[in-house]
């Protein structure tokens, strides 16, 4: 016991100055940054310690409502396999009416560093207008590189971009074995006026199981699935709001039963918003119609072992991304029309809402009614094709979701950057 006070009042005392030097680090920096500008910066996938240390003349507060300046960032792929990246300054307090917005879009060979010295780069641009109006304008020096020179951009590749990838994976137990392999490759070709996609992709699966190891009696099973696919999109834009396009899908599956399947879909889609400001907001609305013909593998509940189909989709999908939060909301639905009631309608949603200082809420999930399912294999199903997945199984429906609440609170600041012992001390990140 007496061990135990000598512990517990040499913890105290260590608490205690602990405490103390970091509570004058703390007062030291709030005294170095006295009078800069203070931000929100909204961003999902940032380097925040980088941030803070090449952007040491703000303070970074934690909530909205505490900001001068609040800064969402969103991001889309772009046409040349890198991704646009869009940055919207919104002045309030004595900032209001200075509002921004300035992108960055990356190309695929740049390594994550190169990007992320990108993106602080334009942060920085975009924060200079209110650094400008704070004391700290004096710390500030713009430069560029000397070797700077004007030259016309010639794209030799005419916008055509080309991906391959290859995933072999391997795992081995003295009772199982499993092998896959996943081999991709892509095209596109974007431009203002026209979208064109086609990606290739290669599923392997085999799993092996070996009973009563070690043994004259071992037994030994082997299950293999594969999924191979073809799709092929193409949009023509059609003004502002409107585009045209179609879908063309070929492929296989053993787990859905899939000796050969084709699918082609024109179709047509409307933006309520000016597709210019797909990165803060919209909702589009998509219909097409179009022929499908399979093949099965084996025999369907339907006794049919191949045949062709007319499908109609309607879709609708919203999306606004503002400083109180985001919404990702889409609902489609489908039907056959030789029958119907074999239809599918689809509901999935994404929320992430500030309620109030330090407050946050997050919603996800999905719900659909699934009765279309055409393709599902006559007869019993074994044991292992259950519980291994190696075929599809009926269901009526499918439901999925969570919700997170955050609350934070303490000083407004988190200016520091102290990246010792990794994440919380738990690891080396």
């Amino acid at each position: 016991m007496k061990k135990f006070h000598i512990l517990l009042s040499f913890s105290v005392c260590l608490l205690i100055f602990s405490n103390a030097t970091t509570l004058g680090q703390e007062v030291a920096s709030d005294t170095t940054r006295k009078g800069a500008v203070r931000i929100f910066l909204d961003c999902h996938g940032c380097d925040m310690n980088y941030t803070r240390e090449q952007i040491p003349y703000v303070n970074y507060v934690r909530d909205v409502r505490e900001a001068q300046v609040f800064i969402l960032v969103t991001q889309e792929d772009a046409g040349s396999g890198g991704r646009k990246y869009t940055y919207t300054f919104h002045g309030q307090e004595n900032f209001e009416g200075m509002d921004d917005t300035l992108q960055f879009t990356s190309s695929p060979d740049q390594t994550s560093s190169i990007i992320r010295d990108k993106r602080t780069n334009i942060l920085k641009m975009g924060l200079m207008r209110y650094v400008a109006k704070t004391p700290l304008a004096n710390e500030i020096e713009i430069s560029h590189n000397k070797d700077l020179i004007s030259e016309e951009v010639i794209d030799r590749w005419n916008y055509w971009v080309f991906e391959l990838s290859t995933e072999p994976r391997f795992e081995s137990e003295e009772a199982t074995k499993q092998l896959d392999f996943r081999n991709s490759v892509n095209i596109s070709r974007v431009t203002p006026n026209m979208k064109l996609e086609i990606e290739v992709d290669q599923f392997f699966n085999r799993e092996k199981f070996i009973e009563n190891v070690n043994t004259d009696s071992a037994e030994t099973s082997v299950y293999t699935t594969t999924r191979n696919s073809i799709d092929n999109l193409y949009v023509k834009s059609i003004g502002e709001h409107w585009s045209a396009g179609f879908n063309w899908s070929l492929g296989s599956s053993t787990r859905g039963n899939y000796n050969f399947q084709m699918e082609f879909l024109p179709a047509v889609e409307y933006d309520i918003y000016p597709y210019s400001e797909s990165t803060h907001r919209q909702l589009r609305i998509l219909y097409g119609v179009g022929y499908q013909y399979s093949n099965y593998i084996d025999t369907t509940v339907f006794n049919k072992t191949s045949e062709n189909l007319g499908l109609q989709r309607l879709g609708v999908a919203y999306q606004i991304q503002k400083k109180w939060g985001s919404i990702n909301v889409s609902l489609s639905g489908s039907n056959y029309f030789h029958d119907f009631s074999k239809n599918m309608i689809e509901l999935n949603s994404f929320v992430n809402i500030r309620i109030f200082k330090g407050l946050s809420l997050r919603l996800f999930g999905g719900v659909a009614h699934i009765n279309d399912q055409l393709n599902l294999k006559k007869g019993d199903i074994s044991e292992a094709e259950r519980l291994l997945r190696l075929t599809e199984l009926a269901t009526r429906y499918r439901v999925d979701g969570g919700i997170e609440i955050t609350y934070t609170f303490g000083s407004i600041y988190n200016n520091i950057v102290n990246p010792r012992f990794g994440n919380g001390g738990n690891d080396f990140d």
